[in-house]
């Protein structure tokens, strides 16, 4: 059977009608007469060949085949209305929403960014920040940079680097530390990762001690922390360049360990898009760029 065309004033006066369940408050919304609705309405029934509304002394309600029809055009009227919010000054603004450890956001991500905007300026970036806890589906993500060993369930990881963590403390308490057997002595500092120190001295040949300094659930958190010289914390250097360059943080030794990699991930489920495309190949770019 061929489907007649629906007009488009008709299925809006239908979809207004159902939400409130009268013509006059459709009417209202939409700036147009109670009986605009009501033609509207009638018109769209004659073409499906259905009743829409059982016509109440006060008031509409659904019929059966109503009830059918009305979700249907909901999400198609609100995605509609979603993918105009995206044109933007005559062009059309893709949205992507990257989820992203903190730690790598601030001290590798967040200087990068100018340079993606430029060549994709038409990609509407939005990042949320999170310490590496993340529900790429629940979140409404469509990636995730992420730290670990590259295994999450149903999800694909695109490995992009390693990030080994190295003990970093304000310049005065690195005066009191000449090597790893001074350390001990100072407030070390922890994440919720409890057997990072102790791999560390294990690296070195030194006797792990009893770890009481403060613990933290996020790297960012306990680099300021050791800046103002509250104890030493074992970092990822990388992240933490331009503190190193700008002498609010000293590297205390060489000897680092590596306990995962950085990963951009999605869901398996989820379909690429052209911008998850441009940005994944962007940020495997840069990644690869800087070794």
């Amino acid at each position: 059977m061929i489907r007649p065309t629906l007009p488009l004033n008709a299925l809006r006066a239908f979809e207004a009608s159902a939400r409130h369940l009268s013509f006059t408050k459709a009417g209202l919304e939409l700036c147009v007469t109670q009986a605009a609705i009501s033609h509207h309405v009638k018109s769209l029934e004659e073409n499906l060949g259905v009743q829409l509304f059982r016509r109440l002394p006060r008031g509409l309600a659904l019929t059966d085949e109503g009830l059918a029809l009305m979700p249907v055009l909901e999400e198609s009227f609100r995605r509609i209305g979603a993918t105009l919010d995206q044109f933007e000054g005559g062009l059309f603004q893709e949205a992507l929403t990257v989820g992203v450890v903190g730690t790598f956001a601030v001290g590798w991500l967040l200087p990068r960014l100018q340079d993606f905007r430029e060549a994709h300026p038409r990609i509407d970036l939005r990042i949320l920040t999170n310490n590496n806890r993340v529900d790429l589906a629940g979140e409404g993500l469509d990636y995730a940079i992420r730290f670990g060993n590259g295994a999450w369930h149903g999800t694909e990881a695109v490995r992009l680097f390693a990030a080994p963590l190295s003990p970093v403390s304000s310049p005065e308490v690195a005066q009191r530390v000449r090597h790893p057997t001074d350390l001990p002595k100072q407030p070390l500092l922890r994440s919720y990762r409890a057997d990072e120190w102790a791999r560390w001295f294990a690296a070195v040949d030194v006797a792990c001690p009893a770890i009481r300094g403060m613990v933290f659930d996020s790297s960012l958190t306990m680099a300021e922390a050791a800046a103002q010289g509250a104890g030493i914390a074992l970092l990822p250097v990388r992240l933490f360049a331009r503190d190193l360059q700008m002498g609010r943080l000293v590297r205390l030794f060489d000897a680092e360990i590596a306990l995962g990699d950085y990963w951009l991930t999605r869901l398996k489920s989820k379909q690429p898009t052209a911008a998850m495309q441009a940005f994944q190949s962007w940020l495997l770019a840069q990644a690869g760029t800087e070794g």
